[in-house]
């Protein structure tokens, strides 16, 4: 096996690493292995929605919105929240910034405000109020979401360049060539044809084509919008936001899974 080869293969594992809390060791990591990981995110989303899933179903009984809440509270503990601590820094600075030394000096500040507050509590509520209006679908949704929530991240790194002075394990990871993107949307793709493969009948609706190409234009649509304003506020991306954005894809691809799902056969129930 090549240097790079297994600089790919051992970035699977820095992946787990950076964007978990599950213990998986293997340090130290080099900086072409942190650089891969960031092709491997949709894996630990795929991961992620897998396991979110079955706690779905051992929460369902419950009813749907306990088990969209307990599912939520799985993934933000399993992650850390790493996701959610970008998108309230990323709130408070692009709320409450009218320049661009400012929204730096406010993406520093660990306190949340008042802008990260609120999109922290929408950020909960609407994937919760989706995931329970999906009801029986939620599982394959989730299955779906995550992996493709964490593609649009990866390219605003290939396509935008990193403006802030993040410790170095960050600056490593948001290195990501077109060949980390190649790799992110290859992983994300599978999953969504593997959700595909079980039928749209059995998926209540969301593996159907419709659903899931309603799902990848939404990811692309918020992945583009996020990168627009992203460049025009700070002239580029920050771990912030890049975690800001898997937020919003999450978000859009359940509504989108939900629009195109209510109205398939067989789809997702009122």
């Amino acid at each position: 096996m090549t240097s790079e080869a297994r600089a790919a293969v051992r970035g699977a594992r820095a992946a787990f690493v950076f964007l978990t809390r599950i213990p998986v060791g293997g340090f130290p990591y080099t900086r072409e292995e942190w650089r891969w990981s960031a092709g491997w995110f949709p894996m630990v989303g795929l991961v992620l929605g897998t396991a979110g899933a079955a706690v779905w179903w051992i929460a369902a009984p419950l009813g749907p919105w306990p088990a969209a809440m307990t599912v939520l509270v799985f993934t933000i503990l399993v992650t850390g929240a790493f996701h959610e601590d970008g998108l309230a820094d990323s709130a408070d600075a692009l709320g409450g910034a009218y320049d661009r030394e400012k929204l730096f000096i406010i993406l520093k500040d660990s306190r949340v405000g008042a802008f990260g507050a609120l999109a922290l509590v929408v950020s909960v509520l609407f994937r919760a109020a989706l995931l329970a209006e999906l009801g029986r679908a939620a599982p394959a949704a989730l299955v779906v979401v995550h992996p493709l929530a964490r593609v649009g991240p990866i390219w605003l790194m290939v396509a935008m360049p990193y403006v802030t002075d993040a410790a170095a394990k960050s600056r490593l990871v948001t290195r990501a060539g077109p060949a980390q993107g190649a790799l992110a949307t290859a992983v994300g793709a599978l999953a969504a044809l593997t959700v595909a493969s079980v039928g749209a009948s059995a998926t209540g609706g969301v593996g159907s084509p419709r659903a899931l190409g309603f799902a990848l234009l939404a990811m692309a649509g918020a992945t583009f919008v996020c990168g627009w304003r992203f460049r025009a506020r700070a002239g580029g991306v920050t771990g912030d936001f890049l975690g800001a954005s898997e937020q919003v894809n999450e978000i859009v691809i359940l509504w989108a899974l939900l629009l195109a799902g209510s109205g398939a056969t067989g789809g997702v129930p009122a």
